[in-house]
Parts: C-alpha cells; sequence; structure tokens
C-alpha cells in the first residue's frame, strides 16, 4: 500500500521491530503537508498526524493497527465558502514480505484467500508509515464536502415573455408583416 510518489515518508525496518511491538506517534512536517495538499486538491493541510503501532503477526507477517488524524482546508461543494474538516481515521493493515503476496495473488481462485483482504507488501524489508498515513487520510477524505446547512437551491428566475428560445423569430416575424402590404388593399392600375 506504499507509493513512491507520496509525498511523506517514514519507514521502519521490519527487523527492528521488536518482540513486544513498536510504537510510533508521527507529525508530518509543512514541506510534507503542502504537497499533500496540493496531491489531493486541499486548500491546505494544517495538522497531519498519525499514531501506529507495529506488531509481529507470524509468518513473516506485520500488523499495523492505529489511527491518522488530519485537519483538511476543503472547499464546499454547495457554497463554494471554505471548511475545515476533521479527519480521525483508523487503520488496520497486514503486510507481508514480496513473495507471500505474489503467491497470494496467485491463488485468487481459492474463496478462503480471498475472505480476507491480502497483504500489502514488505517493500525492501521496511514498511512506509508516512505513505501508508497520507494513503488513508486521502481514503478518509469527502470528495464533496458540504458545510452544515448548506443547501443547493437553483435559482428561480420570473419568467419574461420576450426572453425565451423563439422571442427572435417573433420579433422577426412582426417586422416582416409590418413590410407587407395588408391583404385588404387595394393598388390601382392605370
Amino acid at each position: 500500500m506504499t507509493d513512491k510518489a507520496l509525498p511523506w515518508h517514514v519507514a521502519v525496518l521490519v527487523a527492528e521491530i521488536p518482540e513486544g511491538g513498536l510504537h510510533r506517534d508521527l507529525q508530518a512536517g509543512e514541506v510534507e503537508r503542502a504537497a499533500i495538499a496540493s496531491l489531493a486538491g486541499l486548500r491546505e493541510l494544517p495538522q497531519l498526524a498519525a499514531s501506529l503501532d507495529l506488531t509481529h503477526a507470524g509468518s513473516g507477517r506485520v500488523r499495523v493497527h492505529g489511527r491518522v488524524s488530519a485537519q483538511a482546508g476543503q472547499t464546499c461543494v454547495v457554497s463554494l465558502e471554505p471548511l475545515t474538516s476533521e479527519i480521525d481515521e483508523e487503520l488496520d493493515v497486514i503486510f507481508s514480505d514480496e513473495p507471500q503476496v505474489e503467491a497470494m495473488a496467485e491463488t485468487d481462485g481459492d474463496e478462503d484467500a480471498l475472505a480476507d483482504d491480502p497483504p500489502e507488501p514488505i517493500v525492501n524489508g521496511a514498511i512506509d508509515l508516512g505513505a501508508l498515513a497520507t494513503e488513508f487520510l486521502m481514503l478518509a477524505l469527502d470528495p464533496y464536502p458540504r458545510k452544515p446547512g448548506a443547501v443547493f437551491e437553483p435559482v428561480i428566475a420570473p419568467v419574461d415573455p420576450a426572453d425565451h428560445p423563439f422571442a427572435a423569430l417573433k420579433a422577426l416575424k412582426t417586422s416582416e408583416s409590418a413590410d407587407k402590404p395588408k391583404s385588404g388593399s387595394k393598388t390601382k392600375g392605370k
């Protein structure tokens, strides 16, 4: 679930995780928050933090469990006013070395293998907690944020009889009939 294109990286080597587990509290810096805000289409990202526990889950797997919290500056889709969204997202992800992930991908016809989410790959012996937190933040963002009480109301303008698609034709017809001689008038010939 890690991605090199994401701007926040905090790698933890699996070999350095003690048997009792490891706890990490992370805070994204100003540069990382600005890059993530740009990537996610946010006005701003004044706060992004993660509190994560890493534990061994047997068979070379590592469980990452915790929370991602953030304040995301978005724009209301109804009123176009700025708003701040509070994000508090729980995460629980299993990581495994790449050969195990590939073996699970090959058994995709097996119902038992598909019962749970497949593990994410451990890349180069490490888990990137910054990228993981960034991905969970992006998944938690409301794609259509709305300020409380904001309601879309279409603009209803009074109907002006002169302002309709056929008004130009009516005006043309009126000017043509003014140019034509009236059917009741006779012309005298000499």
